[in-house]
């Protein structure tokens, strides 16, 4: 996995955790949901990113 793929993931995660709990603090629901957005697409990203992995892995 790219170092900075994983590490753009993992600031999305970050940023959206941070997102979310503003928005619960604040009782902002579109704030809430935009950050569970943002946690779920970086879940999508460290998957895809996993996955090639273990493609690579493979075919070496």
């Amino acid at each position: 996995m790219s170092l900075k793929d994983r590490a753009k993931a993992t600031a999305k995660n970050i940023e959206g955790k941070v997102q979310e709990a503003a928005g619960n603090l604040t009782g902002d629901p579109k704030a809430q949901s935009e950050g569970k957005e943002k946690q779920a697409e970086a879940r999508v990203r460290h998957t895809v990113e996993d996955v090639k992995d273990d493609v690579k892995k493979i075919i070496d």
